[in-house]
């Protein structure tokens, strides 16, 4: 997880894609407009912190709770994701995420 905050924080948006799994909800049949959606978001974000909160594993499956702080145009859009990923040769993939955001951003 911290690999593809910092992937979203730099704007290295072949590795947010190489790192997304193919059956995952947020991957988009057109590639380009994905990515152009990606690098969108990377510009137009200020990424200020990630705090991972919880992390298990169950064989090839596995799940991390974290605060992502973030704003856009100067307002906080900070949230909390529940994120599953999938392992496949040996590689963690992001698979899906719960996102909720936060209702009090000083928490």
């Amino acid at each position: 997880m911290r690999s593809r905050y910092g992937a979203y924080a730099l704007g290295l948006v072949d590795y947010i894609v190489q790192t997304t799994d193919e059956g995952s909800d947020v991957a988009q049949a057109d590639p380009a407009q994905w990515r152009r959606s990606i690098a969108d978001f990377c510009a137009n974000t200020q990424f200020e912190g990630l705090e991972v909160l919880d992390t298990s594993q169950d064989g090839d499956r596995g799940r991390v709770t974290f605060l992502a702080r973030l704003k856009q145009a100067g307002q906080d859009v900070s949230f909390r994701e529940e994120s599953e990923f999938v392992r496949r040769a040996g590689r963690w993939f992001y698979a899906s995420g719960r996102v909720t955001p936060l209702a009090d951003p000083g928490l």
